[in-house]
């Protein structure tokens, strides 16, 4: 589901951009390293700042960011022009629903967006479709306590049901064969959980 007007101005002021460049990327570096060189997928890439960290701090070499509402694929247009030479691309589209062919990316970034979709199993399926064997999924979410908290509940907009916590989230990374690889982070008393998950290369089976 779209953000509502109050979240819409919470992830585009630069407040939320300065922790995501001096926090959020510092430790997803940390848990999962660099994808120098890599084809990078943002889902609910908003008004382009995750797009443009992956590019300067992780190294990237290409990203393609995708976001279910127009006016912030618009805004990351805008903020992006003129820069990167054709080192992104811009898609509206719903994360249970990607526009792209299998294994197309070496790695997944979801910087809290999929506690805003209503069936989160169904863009975990497909963000595990689109990885190449041996990406890695890189994930900052938001449990499903912080969502029933007054603060959340009064002034955001979430699905009301099929929310998730942090053992609800990795067991389906491992239902989808995506292996966490490091010890999750949790800050905010536990309300917000980080961490990386790799999808594992199969052995080629032999007669």
């Amino acid at each position: 589901m779209k953000l509502n007007f109050t979240e819409r101005l919470l992830v585009n002021n630069p407040a939320r951009a300065l922790v995501q460049r001096l926090y959020e990327v510092p430790l997803l570096r940390k848990l999962g390293g660099s994808v120098e060189g890599d084809r990078v997928l943002e889902v609910g890439c908003g008004r382009g700042e995750g797009l443009a960290l992956l590019l300067d701090q992780f190294h990237a070499s290409h990203v393609c960011g995708i976001d279910l509402d127009p006016g912030q694929i618009d805004r990351a247009r805008r903020h992006l022009a003129g820069k990167y030479d054709g080192r992104f691309e811009l898609t509206t589209s719903s994360v249970d629903k990607l526009p792209f062919e299998n294994a197309s990316f070496d790695a997944v970034f979801d910087f809290g967006m999929l506690h805003h979709v209503p069936v989160w199993q169904a863009g975990i399926a497909e963000i595990r479709r689109v990885l190449k064997p041996g990406g890695t999924f890189f994930f900052e979410e938001v449990t499903r306590a912080a969502l029933q908290r007054w603060l959340y509940r009064r002034f955001l907009a979430h699905p009301s049901e099929n929310r998730f916590s942090e053992v609800d989230f990795l067991q389906e990374l491992r239902d989808h064969e995506l292996t966490p690889t490091s010890s999750v982070r949790r800050i905010l008393f536990g309300d917000i959980f980080i961490g990386t998950a790799k999808l594992l290369k199969r052995e080629v089976e032999r007669d």
